[in-house]
Formats: structure tokens, sequence, C-alpha cells
């Protein structure tokens, strides 16, 4: 992979496309099944075009570590990323580059400290007790809208000192519209400075989220802490009559504030939402979770210390994340030429890499699409090429929240189990969507059993 490889003439097979929309509406129609068929089709690396430019599908771990990890400098998540989050998160450290990236990671990191994280455990695990209170043997209920509602909870707490229960409504009708929105091939076709149905719909979605987060900054301006997020955000945006170059505008935190919420709820919502099907689908891996929960827990609520007990609850986790990816693709926009299985790459191409086709490749997992947590053995994993698994991303740009998603998921997974049996309700169906997460399009809708 140097520099000095051969080159290959011309550029890898693909898929052919229409005039004018390549094979963006191919995509956009079947997600899932347009970039699964391509990798099986023209192997390791694909090129298919859209309205934005020529794609290069990467299909093979060798060459997404090469782009997220040995040469990532060369690389930034680019325009086609920043159009479709920036209208709702502005310029937040999911989708900046450079200093700002740099100095808002270093002033939001401390808040995923190993140490501040072990803080999180006994809240996480409280604030689902709570919400299981509220669960009744035989009733119906939408898992998804329980999960984005306790989750959000968890992480305004957490990380903002913050409660938010009476903006829970505000905050998920806005995020069910802005991802509704950005499935418009509009929002792909045309420039961002056209006023579509669809961006109007995200702009209100904007609104909505901005009267809870400056609600919330305001509130810390009043009463700063000395651990959250906004506090810490606040302490480094300086007086603007010391003209120090480094301070934050009240916009700026805004930004970095609306992601973490958005983000650190969302995917971990989807992780757990995903894996409580997979269990109505597969009764004899429940079977095993909540055998290991008996034995373990007795009974009572999880803690950071059992975690390291429940070797089977993470397998569980580890396997649901795997087959069902809650962002099921990256992309990346060279800002240098790059050579990849000698292809020649260059600025004004995009690069994508998709969990959701790499997770499932036979060549790294037997029968890749079944449901399987005792996979995860510890000789399995070292045998695993490095990128053949990355459901949160991986380099300098590897998700910050990944340690608090995954504890986070474990305990809500083990305070549930314990308590309930969850049923599918025949004829549910799991269509996703691939936009920036794979968000179920319809409810989740499973029935309550008391154990």
């Amino acid at each position: 992979m140097s520099d000095g490889e051969p080159l290959v003439d011309g550029q890898p097979p693909g898929p052919d496309g229409l005039p004018v929309l390549g094979n963006q509406l191919a995509f956009l129609r079947e997600p899932y099944e347009f970039m699964t068929r391509t990798a099986q089709e023209y192997g390791d690396v694909a090129y298919w075009e859209d309205p934005g430019g020529p794609i290069y599908q990467l299909n093979h771990p060798e060459y997404i570590e090469q782009v997220l990890v040995q040469r990532n400098e060369r690389y930034v998540k680019g325009a086609r990323f920043q159009n479709v989050l920036r209208p709702i998160t502005g310029n937040g450290i999911l989708n900046s580059e450079g200093a700002v990236w740099r100095r808002n990671r270093h002033l939001i990191q401390p808040a995923f400290h190993p140490d501040r994280i072990r803080e999180y455990a006994e809240m996480m695990t409280e604030f689902t007790d709570k919400a299981l209170e509220t669960w009744k043997a035989g009733q119906t209920r939408d898992v998804h809208e329980d999960m984005m509602e306790v989750t959000l909870k968890i992480v305004a707490r957490a990380l903002f000192g913050a409660d938010v229960d009476e903006h829970v409504h505000a905050v998920g009708s806005a995020l069910e519209e802005f991802m509704t929105a950005t499935e418009s091939l509009a929002h792909f076709v045309l420039p961002p400075s056209v006023p579509t149905p669809a961006r109007l719909r995200i702009r209100r979605a904007r609104e909505r989220l901005d009267e809870v987060v400056y609600a919330l900054i305001e509130e810390r301006r009043a009463n700063p802490t000395e651990n959250d997020v906004i506090s810490k955000l606040l302490q480094g945006r300086p007086d603007a009559t010391a003209g120090n170059a480094s301070s934050m505008s009240t916009e700026q935190i805004r930004d970095e504030v609306v992601t973490l919420l958005l983000a650190g709820h969302e995917t971990t919502a989807l992780s757990l939402t995903l894996t409580f099907y997979a269990l109505a689908k597969n009764p004899h891996v429940e079977e095993r979770l909540v055998t290991e929960l008996e034995e373990v827990l007795d009974g009572r609520l999880p803690t950071m210390d059992d975690l390291s007990k429940l070797t089977y609850t993470e397998r569980v986790v580890k396997e649901s994340m795997r087959l069902y990816p809650p962002v099921p693709g990256i992309i990346r926009e060279p800002v240098k030429p790059d050579v990849i299985a000698g292809y020649e790459v260059r600025p004004g191409s995009t690069v994508r890499m998709h969990q959701w086709v790499v997770h499932r490749d036979p060549r790294w997992y037997d029968d890749p699409l079944a449901f399987r947590p005792e996979r995860w053995t510890d000789e399995m994993e070292a045998d695993l090429p490095k990128l053949a698994y990355f459901p949160f991303a991986a380099g300098p740009r590897r998700c910050i929240g990944d340690r608090f998603a995954m504890l986070e998921a474990r305990l809500i997974l083990a305070t549930v189990y314990q308590r309930y049996h969850l049923e599918l309700v025949p004829g549910t169906d799991l269509d996703l969507r691939a936009t920036i997460t794979a968000r179920p399009k319809h409810p989740i809708p499973m029935t309550v059993h008391e154990r």
C-alpha cells in the first residue's frame, strides 16, 4: 500500500448508473441491498458515481484501516457528510475539522475519562430501573421509543448535569424529523442553498432543539459546576476583550451540546432496540443471557464491578453491533491523492466504508447472518483483522463516547432482562433506514412479560 506501488489503469469495477443521478437513487431506495450487492459483485474496491462525484466503496479491512488509521491525515469527513449534519449539529466535533476539532475534543474528553465513566454507572441503572417501573405485564410497547427516552435522560444528566424530562418529546420529535428529511433525494442532488421541503423540516427541527439547548447553556452559565461538559466549554471561552483566539462563541458551545445530546443517546438507543429484536428472534440466546444475569446478579441492579463477570452480556452487545451496526457506514473525502489497492484516489471523490457490509462478510465471520454471541471468544478476536469490526469507527476520529456507550448498553440490557422477557409482536419486520444511523422506519412493538 505504499505510494510507490504500481497503479492500476482505469477505475475499479462497479455498477452502472443513471445519467446525472448515477447510483444515488438506487442507493436511497434499497441502501443495504445496494451496498451489499456492490461488494459481492465487484470485490474489495468498487467504483460508482452519484451527483456528488466519484465513489470508492471499500469492502476490505486492510483498505479501511489505511483510510481511517494509517493515512488518516489525507482524509476529512468532507462536504458530503457535513452538508447532511451541519444544518442540525453545526460545527460540533462530529463534523468539524483541524484545529477547531482538536481544541473542542480536548475540552470534552475529560467527560469520557475512565474514572468519570465509572461514576456514571449507578446513575445509568437507576434511570433504567425508574423507567421500568412504568412497564406493566401484558403491555405492548415501542421499545425504540422507550430506549430513546431513557438514553436521552442518561446522557443529559451524565454530561450536562441536567434533567430533560419535560423536553424528551421535543428532542425526540426533532430528531425523527431530521432523520426522515435526510432521506430526501433532493437533499443530495440540489445545492444546500435550495430551500427544499426536507430542508425546511430540518430547520424546524433545529428550532425545537435550540430552545432546549440554549436553555441548558444559560442554566449552566448561571450555575456552573466542576465537571459537566457545558461548564467546561464555558470555561474555555475567556473574556472576548482578552483577544484570545481560542475563545468559544455561544453558538459553538450550542453545536457541541447538540452533537453530544444527539449522538450520545441515538446510537446506544438503536443498539439496545436492535439487541432486543435479535434476542426475541433467538430465544436460546436470551435464555443463556438470563442465566448469566441470575448467577451473577441474583436480582439486584448491576454495577460497574459486575461487568467483568457478565462476559456473555458483553458478547450479546458486541454481536448485536456486528449484525446490526447502529452506524451502517462511514464516508471520507481525500484532501491529498492516495493509492488504494493500486487505484489512484484523488480529491473530489468520496470513500465509503460500510460496517454493514464488512461485519457480515463470511471471510471474517462464520455463518455471518446468524446472531451468535458465543463467537466472540478471545481467540476469535485475536484472529480477526483489525478493521473487520469497527462499530465506533477507528483512528483519531474514533467515537469519543465508545466506552460510555458500551457501559450503558450492558448495564441497561442487564437491568431490563432481569425483570422482563420481551416478545416481538407477530408480523413485525425490521425495516431500517441507512442515513446517518440505522434507524427503524417503523415502531418495534414488543409485549412485556414479567420473569
